[in-house]
């Protein structure tokens, strides 16, 4: 499959957008994201930007107050999935211009249209920014 989940995660750990791509009870959700967060929010800046976790692995980069994570499968390729990371932050940034945790609270939802735009069933579809924003823009021309 590839991409098994995205989160970004603030300073302070507070989940601001999940989005997965297999099952999970909610519990199971809630226990996963904690782990994580923890481990990636506690390694130097020093440290590589990849962890191995259970049976994924998690990519990560921080952006200004926020952390963004992707766990994957072990075969993946984990500099991909940093440029991924990139590209939705430049997609972002784009469309709220300089994109920020008030940002993704705010419109949660556009956030999530564009990551659905991007990525369908753990796998990578779109990496042109202007067609991951046409849609949004035309919603919002309407509303």
């Amino acid at each position: 499959m590839g991409i098994r989940f995205v989160l970004m995660v603030n300073k302070q750990g507070q989940t601001r957008l999940a989005q997965y791509y297999e099952y999970l009870t909610l519990e199971e959700r809630r226990a996963l994201e904690g782990e994580i967060v923890r481990k990636c929010l506690a390694r130097t800046e020093q440290q590589c930007s990849f962890v191995e976790h259970r049976n994924y692995k998690v990519v990560y980069r921080r952006y200004a107050s926020l952390f963004f994570l992707v766990g994957v499968d072990n075969e993946e390729n984990e500099l991909a999935i940093l440029e991924f990371i990139h590209l939705l932050v430049e997609t972002m940034d784009r469309h709220f211009g300089n994109v920020c945790e008030l940002d993704i609270m705010f419109h949660l939802e556009k956030a999530h249209f564009m990551l659905e735009e991007m990525v369908m069933n753990g796998c990578i579809v779109e990496t042109s920014k202007s067609n991951i924003l046409t849609p949004i823009q035309l919603m919002d021309k309407t509303s």
